[in-house]
């Protein structure tokens, strides 16, 4: 039975693939050449300019902040090696949203500036428009960089002393010793961290669209809702696919190195004390990141909201609606994704216990995080209208009741955040000692009985973890929430949307800031992780290998 349930999970996530797949090959050519001389050259280009940008900017700001945090003793590096995680707490267009209305020619950074430069006017000097791609690539870079800092830290802090020590020994500088031993080491972690980081630029939708950059993503979403073209955005979604594979493939292949045996006890390597200039600069160039990607936009919201609050505005009750659907449309993917989890996890592992090991639902099973939500919105329509339809037919009902009642929507975040509960329970089960299941089976009981009784309480943590996670994960989500909400339903995401959209920041900061409060709670689960990882690094017999899920 386990078997039978965690196949057809695997193909319901496989469903909206093939059905984007089947809808963009049934439009006629004309769309076709259209796309690819109007549409698809210059939103290809954008995309893969934006990709490489931040790719750049995520690589050293991620591990530079890795590498001096992990090998050197400065000013303020035990607060900084955990508040470098604060950014993965602020969405992408949350950050934006912020600093549009920082850095306007008439905001509060470029007032002061003209200030202090002795101008009165915008007309006299303001700077760079933020936007542009060059803003695209700031914003993004400096949200997104932790992806490479969690994977290149976990390396880091692992590596053996006595490689780095052979090195200075040999005549290396500190800095010849990192490029030619400690980078080299870390590279499938980086690959892992970069490829997390691209795939989440791949999904952005607010912060590319609010920035004015006209991103593949942006394009599905326009042709989709503004030229109500759904073969269009199909066509579009497709070609989106090829980059999705290329940087899975990106992500496959790092991880194919990303364990190191060794025989005996390794020493890790112990922090070098910085001074002067040295020690200093190595604080800037680390706490630069955490003011850029958390700090400032951060102060910005509550600075708004306290505002807000202060001239007796209050909250509006659209806002007390929108934070209503989105932590029951939370709980209720939260719940779904969950199960599903467990039973893909459970499924693998009595194959595993059985001698007839299936783990390609497992696989499959994931492939959605990969999947930008765009993509996967238009993917999970054709087939969720026509089982609504049918539905509709059998209970007698009139409209769509599974589009209305956000059902669709609840599916298709389940189908992106089941990556989460797979790999954290698999990880579970994994320490469970086999010995316990078989006693149990010894006894005569029931694999579900077993589950129950032996594993669920141990897998507790492991559970509430994932819960976590995919709950804030569900209540940040912007771009499947778009596309398939119900009709007059917004969640806090969309209602920060449609804020920044009309130019009005007042509500959308209180939106924004209730996100971000609940954005710190897995910040503090992973910052407890990356301190148990250094601890533990001088106890074990192995070097530490890099997460399934980091996010």
């Amino acid at each position: 039975m386990w078997q039978a349930v965690s196949v057809l999970v695997a193909l319901g996530v496989l469903a909206p693939i093939a059905s984007l797949i089947w809808l963009a090959l049934g439009a006629d050519y004309a769309h076709w050449q259209h796309l690819m001389q109007h549409v698809l050259p210059d939103a290809t280009l954008n995309t893969a300019m934006l990709l490489a940008g931040v790719g750049v900017l995520t690589l050293v700001v991620g591990t530079g902040c890795a590498w001096l945090v992990s090998a050197h003793e400065f000013p303020g590096r035990k607060v900084l090696q955990w508040a470098l995680l604060l950014p993965l707490a602020m969405p992408a267009y949350i950050v934006a949203f912020a600093y549009l209305d920082l850095l306007h020619p008439i905001g509060p950074v470029q007032g002061a500036l003209r200030w202090m430069l002795g101008y009165s006017s915008p007309r006299e000097w303001r700077l760079p428009d933020l936007r542009s791609m060059g803003g695209a690539i700031f914003v993004l870079g400096f949200v997104l960089y932790p992806y490479v800092y969690m994977t290149a830290r976990a390396m880091f802090v692992t590596q053996p002393a006595h490689l780095m020590e052979a090195a200075r020994m040999l005549g290396e500088s500190r800095f010849g010793a990192f490029r030619r031993v400690a980078l080299p080491m870390a590279r499938p972690a980086l690959a892992v961290g970069l490829s997390l980081a691209l795939l989440e630029t791949l999904n952005d939708i607010g912060a590319s669209e609010f920035l004015g950059v006209n991103t593949l993503t942006v394009s599905v979403y326009t042709t989709w809702i503004t030229r109500t073209d759904l073969a269009g955005a199909a066509q579009i979604a497709c070609s989106m696919l090829l980059a999705v594979v290329a940087l899975v493939w990106l992500e496959r292949r790092g991880r194919r190195h990303q364990r190191y045996g060794s025989a005996q006890r390794m020493r890790p390597i112990q922090p070098e004390r910085l001074r002067g200039a040295a020690a200093w600069g190595a604080t800037l160039f680390t706490a630069l990141p955490v003011l850029i990607g958390f700090v400032a936009p951060a102060a910005y919201l509550a600075w708004e909201t306290a505002k807000r609050l202060r001239l007796g505005q209050g909250i509006s009750s659209g806002l007390w609606t929108s934070l209503a659907n989105t932590l029951t449309l939370a709980m209720g993917v939260t719940v779904l994704t969950v199960l599903a989890g467990l039973i893909v996890a459970w499924a693998t592992r009595s194959g595993v216990s059985t001698r007839h090991p299936s783990r390609w639902q497992a696989r499959v099973a994931t492939l959605g995080y990969a999947v930008p939500g765009t993509v996967l919105a238009i993917g999970l329509l054709t087939p969720a209208l026509a089982v609504d339809a049918g539905v509709a037919r059998m209970l007698h009902l009139p409209g769509l009741p599974l589009m209305s009642l956000g059902v669709v929507l609840v599916v298709a975040c389940t189908i992106r955040f089941l990556v989460i509960p797979v790999g954290g329970i698999e990880s579970g089960l994994q320490r469970i000692p086999s010995t316990l299941e078989q006693a149990s089976r010894l006894l005569g009981e029931t694999p579900l009985y077993t589950l129950a009784r032996v594993h669920l309480p141990l897998l507790r943590p492991a559970i509430a973890t994932s819960a976590l996670l995919v709950f804030v994960d569900a209540m940040k989500e912007l771009p499947a929430t778009l596309l398939l909400r119900p009709a007059n339903f917004d969640t806090l995401a969309t209602w920060l949307y449609g804020e920044a959209a009309r130019g009005t920041y007042e509500e959308g900061a209180v939106a924004a800031l209730l996100i971000v409060i609940a954005g710190l709670l897995p910040v503090v689960l992973l910052a407890r992780t990356q301190s148990g990882v250094a601890g533990a690094a001088g106890d074990s017999d192995a070097f530490a290998h890099i997460p399934d899920n980091p996010s």
